[in-house]
């Protein structure tokens, strides 16, 4: 076969049977593990030149997969990927975003939110996009803020005879953010498979995060402008005051507290990271205690949530390894680099290329699975690529940062993209009676393409992303 070699093949056909396998439910660590050890066996019986019953009919090269080479796989995997000190803040942040969600902050600010923005045309779809930002910069967990903003919001949007769509995009978006605004565990998984600082992660994304949030927010008040009736004021509705505005202060600052905690220690060189997510853990659960929603059940279903969900992440990173030594060993992760820089010769459209290649991936996989599985097989050919971007002599491998953010963006669509768009479906247990899973289809239309609008803003504009970390945590 001179136009395509049989381990060309063979790492196609491990992708499209992980998604294929993925499609007929079987969980993502399972399938990782299952299709690596289809692909060993067939290396084993049917591929190695030295065993093959087709020795002299199917010219291959060599992969070296032995059953005996994997026992020291497990010494990698425990010794490296485990003990790596950057994923101790991944349970940390998980925790913090859960017990900050049973704290009752968040319904304290959209009750007084409510007073303050409640009277004006689409005042509930910007006390949504606020309390948004604030839950994105002090929890990072989506599915909490989703279900969240959906059970306080959408009664009430509902009431006031809001848009279906819009009501229920707006939800959708916000909830969102928390993967990109850090503190996110998104980039906590992005600086282990990169190995990049966390913290020029950290400070890389937050002004991507903020332009993110305010083009949402500018385009709620211009949809209010175009289409009052999409999003009504209240009939009855009051000017609010200087009481309004010391009851939102008073709401606020609690949360605020909690981000100045973790970022502004990072901010100024007093914490790591990793120190940090610790110090966010303890100060949301200190927010539970002060407003009394603390109690053993609460903290023991707050911890048990906390062990499923980095025991899932931890499962799909060791399956992960596993899947990429075997693709390693089949020459996948050259097969793809010579894919990808065979496409354009432009670096920039190289980077175009991988991200849409993202973009596309979102609308099957979960982020996990592409921010574990992609990005590693990426990282080389960014590495060796020409690009310009500012890394302002304080900055390591600023170009790997632009690019991580860059991915983080594009990652934020795969949220709200049918059929694996998690976010939809997180809405969809708690809407009321009426709200059809198109009325949600509809409503994140407008704000996936501000999400692609907000990409193209960063990949035009690096210094958006390396500038803060080389003045706030430059190694």
């Amino acid at each position: 076969m001179d136009w395509l070699t049989i381990n060309e093949i063979a790492v196609a056909a491990m992708f499209v049977t992980f998604i294929w396998m993925l499609f007929r439910g079987i969980p993502v660590a399972f399938a990782l593990v299952g299709v690596s050890l289809v692909f060993v066996l067939i290396a084993e019986i049917f591929l190695d030149p030295y065993r093959s019953v087709f020795r002299g009919i199917i010219e291959f090269d060599r992969t070296g997969i032995d059953y005996r080479k994997l026992q020291a796989l497990s010494g990698r995997i425990f010794g490296n990927t485990i003990k790596n000190p950057v994923l101790v803040a991944l349970p940390m942040f998980i925790y913090m975003g859960l017990m900050l969600d049973q704290s009752g902050v968040a319904q304290r600010m959209m009750h007084a939110m409510q007073k303050l923005f409640g009277g004006l045309r689409g005042g509930l779809s910007l006390t949504v996009l606020l309390i948004g930002i604030i839950l994105a910069a002090s929890t990072g967990v989506i599915g909490a803020s989703v279900t969240l903003l959906g059970v306080m919001a959408l009664p009430a949007m509902m009431a006031q005879n809001y848009s279906k769509p819009i009501a229920t995009g707006t939800i959708a978006s916000a909830g969102t953010l928390g993967i990109l605004i850090p503190p996110s565990i998104m980039l906590v998984i992005m600086s282990d498979q990169l190995a990049i600082s966390l913290g020029d992660l950290f400070m890389g994304a937050l002004f991507p995060g903020l332009i993110l949030g305010a083009l949402y927010i500018l385009f709620i008040v211009i949809y209010g402008l175009v289409s009052p009736d999409s999003m009504p004021a209240p009939a009855a509705a009051q000017r609010a005051g200087v009481a309004e505005l010391k009851e939102v202060a008073v709401a606020v600052v609690p949360p605020m507290f909690l981000i100045l905690l973790v970022l502004g220690s990072i901010f100024v060189g007093l914490a790591t990271p990793t120190e940090a997510s610790g110090l966010g853990a303890m100060g949301a659960t200190l927010l539970a205690l002060a407003n009394r929603k603390l109690n053993w059940k609460v903290f023991r279903e707050v911890a048990r949530s906390t062990l499923n969900t980095s025991g899932y992440i931890v499962g799909i990173f060791l399956a992960a390894n596993f899947f990429a030594y075997v693709l390693r060993r089949y020459g996948g992760d050259e097969i793809v680099q010579e894919l990808v820089l065979s496409a354009f010769d432009s670096p920039y459209m190289t980077v175009g290329f991988i991200l849409f290649i993202v973009f596309c991936l979102g609308f099957l996989l979960d982020w996990i699975e592409i921010t574990i599985i992609i990005m590693p097989l990426m990282l080389p050919i960014i590495q060796g690529l020409e690009l310009a971007v500012p890394g302002f002599d304080q900055v390591r491998d600023p170009q790997v940062v632009w690019f991580a953010i860059l991915v983080a963006v594009t990652l934020q669509t795969s949220f709200l993209t049918p059929p694996v768009g998690f976010a939809l479906f997180y809405l969809k247990g708690v809407c009321p009676p009426g709200v059809s899973l198109a009325h949600i289809y509809r409503g994140i239309i407008p704000f996936v393409m501000l999400q692609l609008l907000g990409l193209f803003i960063v990949f035009e504009f690096p210094a958006l992303t390396t500038w803060l970390p080389s003045v706030a945590y430059g190694n």
